[in-house]
């Protein structure tokens, strides 16, 4: 018996402010994505958090650790 996927989570992180491109401030996605969200996919949800991943990156966001050598 399969049992439901449960729904990828929201990024939400209720610091609700866009930027000049439209894009929230505090979880990096697009008014079009923040919009959609309900109705989408797990698998796009999953592509909507890659994308605000690098959104975060290429803003500083994100911290990236140095590879271990």
């Amino acid at each position: 018996m399969n049992t439901p996927e449960r729904p990828v989570p929201s990024p939400c992180v209720n610091i609700c402010s866009l930027d000049d491109d439209d894009v929230c401030t505090g979880c990096q996605r697009t008014v079009s994505e923040i919009t959609q969200w309900r109705k989408m996919s797990n698998d796009e949800r999953r592509s909507v958090l890659a994308l605000c991943h690098e959104r975060a990156k290429a803003n500083g966001l994100v911290w990236m650790l140095p590879a271990r050598r």
